[in-house]
């Protein structure tokens, strides 16, 4: 698509922002519910474009990409009439003889890019958000994930007109031209090297942004959690998908005492989830595949480097690149190499040992903050002490990833891992803009007294106010 064309699409969405701005709850639900309805009844559709493109079973489709919208559209409509309602606040004595209150206003014209790892519900999901938020929409979707993306285009075809929400296809330079023009809003899924570009072209327009990015989220297990039961769900929080999730534990730090005995449970649930025939991991149903080539070598990159410097696999390391398969591989003796460095975003997992609190306290700190932190542990002291010493995105107590499904919760990094938050109310509030409002009734205002000229009465009022108001 050139440049003109979407130049032409973003003209007619501005002149429709307009309208579609002071649309009431009950409009903007009904907005939601076909998409609900849609989702429902294509729901294969959608199982066959994400294993075309992932090697996804329908049963984690349903459970990454399906449940999680489905979960967020019923929320949203539940709630949409009280979100949308203006908000009264209390008026100070100074101020007397007016009324104060907050209206939650659409911020017009939105772009959202979408990554490839969840490409259907990572950019339906903030599609939710601004609907709700009275705004129109072009959206991009990852250009790595092109069935999902071709599915993306026919469902929004058949629900909303181009100058309300429009699907924009291409490659990066694509997203580049949409960069350029001057979007109220920009929300964006990535890496934080992208996001940085996504802010700086935000920049030219001042436009806001929401960017939902990553780093490497690391997870503890002290010496007191109960073992086999951390092993178990640190296996499925980092190789569903293949690793290929922004909050997926990226590395583990695990108390001395016990970590024999969590490197057995390991495997033991690794083969449990995902060798089910016992005929080996490659094939089982239920294991996704690397999106492609390129992120394929950078695994395999990681992977080599940590191994030339000393690095030791403790379990998987086979490969296969036709078919882009990539074993779940834990490694150990961990070296300073690339792969504590730069977010995995893939199944390999690193395996650390610490013997006091302060270690993992100290080597979490010096890392950028992630977007996700785990802890396992049964005495409160400890996780209490790391969550008021660490910084994080959000964190999750003895379970993981299941942070990102609670609707009351706001999802999103800090720095390096994001800015701003999505879902539910948090996603609503990120595009629209809260509209500050004093009405005053009275034709006198008491800051009348204040007005030049200067006089000593006037001179007492403000000593007055500065020294008890």
């Amino acid at each position: 698509m050139t440049l003109e064309n979407i130049t032409d699409i973003f003209v007619k969405q501005q002149t429709k922002s307009f309208e579609v701005r002071s649309s009431i709850s009950e409009v903007r639900k009904i907005k939601l519910k076909m998409i609900l309805k849609w989702i429902l009844k294509n729901r294969m559709l959608v199982h066959t474009a994400l294993y075309n493109d992932l090697s996804k079973s329908p049963e984690e489709s349903d459970i990454t990409e399906i449940y999680t919208l489905t979960a967020e559209l019923r929320h949203v409509i539940e709630n949409l009439s009280v979100w949308m309602s203006i908000k009264k606040v209390r008026t100070p004595l100074t101020l007397i003889g007016s009324s104060s209150s907050i209206l939650p206003e659409a911020k017009g014209v939105c772009l959202i890019i979408s990554p490839w790892n969840y490409p259907f519900s990572l950019l339906i999901g903030p599609l939710i958000s601004a609907i709700a938020g009275g705004n129109t929409a072009i959206l991009k979707p990852s250009e790595m994930t092109p069935n999902v993306a071709a599915l993306i285009e026919k469902m929004i075809g058949e629900l909303f007109t181009p100058n309300e929400v429009a699907v924009v296809n291409g490659d990066a330079n694509t997203a580049k031209e949409l960069l350029s023009l001057p979007f109220n809003h920009i929300f964006f899924t990535g890496s934080p090297e992208i996001g940085k570009v996504v802010m700086t072209a935000a920049a030219q327009h001042l436009a806001s942004v929401t960017l939902e990015l990553g780093g490497k989220s690391p997870v503890i297990v002290n010496a007191c959690a109960d073992i086999n039961d951390a092993a178990k769900k640190i296996v499925w929080g980092k190789f569903i998908n293949a690793g290929q999730t922004c909050i997926a534990p990226d590395y583990v730090m695990v108390h001395e005492e016990v970590y024999g005995d969590f490197m057995k449970h390991l495997v033991v649930h690794l083969k449990k989830m995902f060798d089910e025939s016992g005929n080996g991991i490659k094939s089982s149903k239920n294991y996704s595949r690397i999106v492609n080539d390129h992120h394929f070598d950078r695994l395999i990159n990681l992977l080599n480097d940590a191994k030339s410097k000393g690095a030791e696999i403790a379990f998987g390391g086979n490969t296969d690149k036709l078919k882009k398969y990539f074993e779940p591989t834990i490694i150990t003796n961990i070296p300073d190499c690339n792969l504590m460095e730069e977010e995995i975003f893939g199944p390999l997992l690193p395996v650390l040992k610490f013997s006091k609190e302060e270690e993992v306290i100290h080597y979490i700190n010096k890392k950028l903050k992630p977007l996700s932190m785990y802890i396992f542990a049964k005495t409160k002291s400890f996780s209490n002490s790391i969550l008021e010493k660490t910084s994080a995105g959000g964190v999750c107590i003895n379970d993981c990833l299941i942070q990102y499904s609670h609707p009351e919760l706001p999802f999103g990094g800090v720095n390096n891992s994001g800015i701003g938050k999505s879902h539910g109310l948090f996603g609503f509030e990120e595009f629209t803009n809260k509209k500050a409002i004093v009405n005053q009734r009275l034709s006198f205002s008491m800051t009348e007294i204040l007005y030049p000229p200067y006089s000593k009465f006037s001179k007492k009022v403000i000593d007055f106010l500065i020294k008890y108001f």
